[in-house]
């Protein structure tokens, strides 16, 4: 069920939403009324989180089976005690384990004492995070350590920093205990950063992973982690991820290779690279290289080499990973965008530069797996339909594994080459409603079900080059 209203865009972005979702092809198929519908109900399911709380395994370091009873140890600690909540593994994604989501509650007391939350710290709380002090825009002015108060997301982005009350449009997250009194928390004092408020009764209950088995386990999205089976690394490949940061994708690749291999990392952003590094290091895998480069820049157009720095010369890598910069809007939970049509629509050249580099890049015979985590048909099928159009030597190919559905109609492609395409849909199902009751009764079947539709709106890919393009 509903508890949020929809995600808040600008009219201009909705209406041109709108015209992708409602567009003549889907209209010819499902009728008017039905493709309005279908997107009402998008724009809904965009302001909750997914159903499930998704974990990769580091199969590098652990086995599935420990991890998955680390977990559940976890849980216990967590605020789950006495409440049964299973771990699934996911029976395509072997390294995959699914935490179901408790909410939303709604018996939740709301407190007099108050604090207002930036819309990014109240889209993870609504994923299992603590309130830490930078999120914090406002509190009520008698608040103490300690005392219980009530959180709520100002959605809008109007709160002014420090206020004592807030009238504008909050949405209600649940309660939680301050580590801090309000004098406290605005003080100015720069090394105020650690955790502010933690959340005790959130209205979504998802384990936190703050510093859980760090080592061990990787918080991603389920498509994030159906990309990297679908790209389907091998033992000794050289394998490029084009727009790498934060790494979960790169870590992922490098761990079904068994570190046995060559992952080269770039993103052009140095603390994004270093946050790469990081997290493989954490993760204890040796085979990923990081560079602070520019993936538009990526091809080496002379014939000296770099000793395997960028940029690269043509057909240097057996696979290729473009996760896209994209509009993002396939992600959950998000109560309101204040981006311009302008900025909606300003990543599909920027995706075509990347794609042309990558086709260069890729040796004959070689995969390129193109992703998004947006719901646009100018970002998704529209790349489609130009990059088969543009590079004949393009194959569309089947994905495995297939979890979520076919590509979306509008585009101009055939039904078969759809079919080829996952589009993560989370308005596939309607808003749930879960609590200890449900899950109780509820068949592993049923629950992996919903796990694979009810996630983020994501986009993927995945083309096979035929012939060379050093001649064209």
């Amino acid at each position: 069920m509903s508890v949020f209203p929809k995600i808040s865009l600008r009219l201009e972005v909705e209406n041109y939403l709108k015209k992708s979702f409602v567009n003549e092809e889907v209209v010819s198929a499902l009728g008017k009324q039905e493709a309005e519908r279908k997107f009402e109900s998008l724009l809904n399911h965009l302001s909750h989180p997914p159903s499930f709380t998704t974990v990769r395994v580091n199969t590098h370091l652990a086995s599935v089976q420990h991890v998955k009873s680390l977990l559940l140890d976890e849980l216990q600690k967590q605020q789950y005690d006495g409440l049964s909540v299973p771990v699934l593994q996911h029976p395509k994604l072997q390294d995959v384990l699914l935490i179901p989501v408790i909410g939303p509650r709604k018996n939740i007391m709301k407190q007099k004492c108050e604090a207002i939350v930036g819309a990014q710290c109240g889209n993870a709380v609504l994923r299992g995070a603590h309130v830490y002090v930078p999120g914090i825009v406002s509190a009520s002015k008698f608040m103490k350590a300690g005392d219980v108060i009530s959180v709520y997301s100002d959605i809008k982005g109007i709160c002014k920093k420090g206020a004592k009350e807030f009238d504008g449009t909050k949405v209600f997250l649940g309660n939680g205990i301050s580590e801090f009194s309000r004098k406290e928390i605005f003080s100015g004092l720069p090394q105020l950063k650690g955790r502010g408020i933690r959340m005790t009764e959130p209205v979504y209950l998802s384990p936190s992973f703050d510093n859980v088995l760090p080592n061990y386990v990787f918080l991603q999205n389920l498509p994030s982690a159906v990309v990297t089976h679908v790209l389907d690394p091998q033992p000794g490949e050289k394998i490029l991820d084009m727009c790498a940061a934060p790494g979960g994708k790169t870590t992922h690749i490098a761990a079904l290779i068994d570190d046995q291999g060559e992952v080269i990392a770039l993103d052009k952003i140095p603390n994004k690279v270093e946050k790469i590094k990081q997290n493989a290091s954490l993760l204890g895998l040796n085979s990923i290289r990081a560079f602070c480069f520019d993936g538009t820049k990526a091809l080496k157009l002379d014939t000296t080499d770099t000793e395997g720095e960028p940029p690269f010369l043509p057909e240097s890598f057996d696979r290729i990973l473009l996760d896209a910069p994209c509009s993002g809007m396939g992600q959950r939970p998000n109560m309101a965008c204040t981006w311009t049509l302008k900025e909606v629509t300003s990543y599909q050249p920027l995706q075509r530069k990347l794609f042309a580099v990558a086709v260069q890049l890729l040796k004959p015979g070689g995969m390129l797996v193109y992703s998004t985590c947006t719901i646009t048909l100018a970002e998704n099928e529209e790349q489609v339909a130009w990059a088969l159009k543009t590079y004949p030597c393009l194959q569309l190919h089947p994905q495995e594994p297939q979890i979520g559905g076919a590509g979306m109609m509008g585009a101009g492609l055939s039904s078969e080459q759809l079919k080829q395409l996952q589009r993560f849909d989370p308005s596939a199902v309607p808003l749930q409603d879960t609590d200890i009751d449900s899950l109780r009764d509820a068949r592993v079947e049923d629950m992996i079900w919903l796990a694979n539709k009810d996630c983020i709106g994501f986009f993927i890919a995945k083309f096979i080059k035929c012939k060379s393009t050093r001649d064209s």
